[in-house]
């Protein structure tokens, strides 16, 4: 896929949360924001056991593969094999990027998150496809990372690398736009879409601010 096609790809980008879901059953939550106009979804599951997250992904494989929508992994490469996704995302704790990529079929992308400059000009050398600008904005779901980017960081990082950026953390449609101009390709949600009243109509606002611009 060239870098053109997979920054559309992840233009808007679905990052999964069990907690976040007030109730909701992650299938509902995500088919609304499919209908809404989420691009790409990304299961993350910390908690479950193997059995149970290769089940999970299985099921919203199924959903997503007819309607052409990218199914991400986050970090575990033996669910992604299980259930043919199209992509995985690593942090920087999971496995190295060129282990992973030996692993896994060469249509299969990578994205890897980077919390530094030194990550951005590493992610030069590894066969990675797009990078995740984390975290842009503090935010509650990701208290585990560096200190946050911001603007002027987001921007820093887009002049050093021609990868595509989806950029994470605390983006929401108020800054939204600001986030895009700032040079990132897509945009990683998760409490915006997983935590909304109407997760359809959360990512319908979103989707629109993408297309503008």
């Amino acid at each position: 896929m060239t870098h053109s096609a997979l920054a559309s790809a992840l233009r808007l980008y679905l990052v999964t949360d069990q907690v976040s879901l007030l109730g909701h059953t992650l299938t509902d939550v995500m088919m609304a924001a499919v209908q809404g106009g989420v691009t790409c979804v990304q299961l993350r599951e910390k908690q479950l056991t193997t059995r149970d997250f290769v089940a999970q992904a299985m099921a919203l494989s199924a959903l997503l593969r007819p309607l052409h929508i990218p199914l991400v992994i986050n970090d575990r490469i033996d669910v992604a094999l299980a259930c043919n996704a199209q992509g995985v995302h690593l942090g920087q704790s999971d496995m190295p990027v060129e282990l992973a990529r030996s692993l896994l079929p060469p249509e299969v992308f990578i994205g890897w998150s980077v919390e530094t400059m030194d990550d951005v000009t590493r992610s030069a050398s590894l066969p990675v496809d797009y990078l995740g600008v984390s975290p842009v904005f503090a935010t509650p779901t990701k208290t585990d990372t560096h200190t946050p980017w911001g603007l002027d960081g987001l921007r820093r990082v887009r002049a050093i690398t021609a990868l595509p950026l989806v950029a994470i953390g605390g983006i929401h449609s108020g800054n939204a736009l600001d986030v895009l101009r700032a040079g990132a390709d897509g945009l990683a949600m998760v409490s915006a879409i997983c935590s909304a009243p109407d997760p359809r109509l959360a990512a319908q606002t979103l989707r629109t601010l993408c297309d503008g611009i």
